[in-house]
């Protein structure tokens, strides 16, 4: 944590939300603090997207949307994320979005100065491509990781048109990079049809855990917040939020939709109750806004952003907690 009193967002009692520059939550940049806790980054590459592009407009969409956000005090969390942390916007992360394989190279190489021990990175994308080059970042740091997806979609295909790495396969390759701790893993939020009976069966042998949307309705979200907290223990975790595990009727902006998805509700009510986890990165995906006429889509992923930041900084406040209390122990 940080040593210096945290640097606030621009206060919206004296600066209008709709004013002023658009860093998340009218949080500072990474250049005007002397230290941070946790960055912030776009990510605005979606050359692996293979239906409905323009996830690439996603950074700029869900900064605009936080805007709207009081970002001083998390009720449900009950903590005050941008008090007790230095959080900032690094800005967007610049790749070609011409070459995929450059692109990820691009992205791993400039994501990874911005990690360390005592600091986390959340990014927003960008389409689920840019999972991979982070996981390859963050795990040159804190070693291999669970991985908790939020997702309609398994994400563990093999290749789409002979391109081994695209929106639909990175955690397939995750697996095969070792990046992935095995048997930790887990889907929440799966639905549709898939390409083939088999996609679910090479799914569990790459060590992952499915709770569909349609199981939700069976064993209810507290029972999946358990199943979800028993799978990783303190198990460094990397969250990734793929937009489209809402439903249509609440994140439209987004490239390849499925019907019967979570509500916002089930969503929130899902990463709250993980409260406690060992979250070492995380990202929010593929949000396409052009296909939102109203900013639905963007105010949801920022609301997630948000979330998120409360999950870190409640994680962080309880680890130091415990370190205080090994070190009265050792005292004695």
């Amino acid at each position: 944590m940080t040593v210096h009193k945290p640097v606030g967002p621009v206060e919206a009692t004296k600066v209008p939300r709709f004013a002023g520059l658009a860093t998340f939550a009218k949080l500072p940049q990474i250049d005007q603090v002397p230290d941070y806790d946790i960055a912030i980054v776009g990510v605005p590459f979606d050359g692996g997207t293979s239906y409905r592009p323009g996830a690439r407009f996603g950074p700029a969409a869900v900064r605009e949307a936080s805007r709207l956000l009081r970002p001083g005090y998390h009720v449900e969390l009950d903590v005050e994320p941008v008090k007790e942390m230095q959080v900032v916007d690094a800005g967007d992360l610049a790749c070609t979005p011409y070459d995929i394989t450059r692109a990820i190279q691009e992205i791993e190489e400039q994501a990874l100065p911005l990690m360390g021990e005592d600091k986390r990175v959340v990014a927003i994308g960008g389409d689920h491509t840019i999972a991979l080059p982070m996981l390859r970042a963050l795990t040159k740091v804190h070693g291999p990781v669970a991985l908790l997806h939020f997702d309609a979609h398994l994400d563990t295909w093999d290749t789409y048109f002979d391109q081994p790495v695209t929106h639909g396969t990175i955690f397939r390759r995750a697996f095969e990079e070792g990046l992935l701790v095995e048997d930790s893993s887990m889907h929440v939020g799966i639905r549709g049809p898939v390409y083939d009976r088999a996609d679910f069966l090479r799914d569990h042998e790459f060590g992952f855990q499915i709770i569909r949307c349609s199981d939700l309705d069976v064993i209810g979200v507290p029972a999946a917040i358990q199943q979800v907290k028993d799978r990783l223990g303190n198990t460094p975790v990397y969250v990734s939020i793929d937009i489209d595990v809402l439903d249509p009727a609440f994140a439209p902006g987004t490239g390849t939709p499925e019907m019967g998805g979570l509500h916002s509700r089930e969503l929130l009510a899902l990463l709250r109750g993980l409260n406690g986890i060992n979250i070492v990165g995380a990202d929010v995906v593929e949000v396409a806004p052009a296909y939102d006429h109203a900013d639905i889509t963007s105010v949801a992923a920022a609301t997630v952003v948000f979330d998120l930041l409360g999950l870190l900084a409640n994680r962080s406040k309880g680890a130091s907690i415990v370190e205080e209390r090994d070190l009265e122990a050792a005292s004695f």
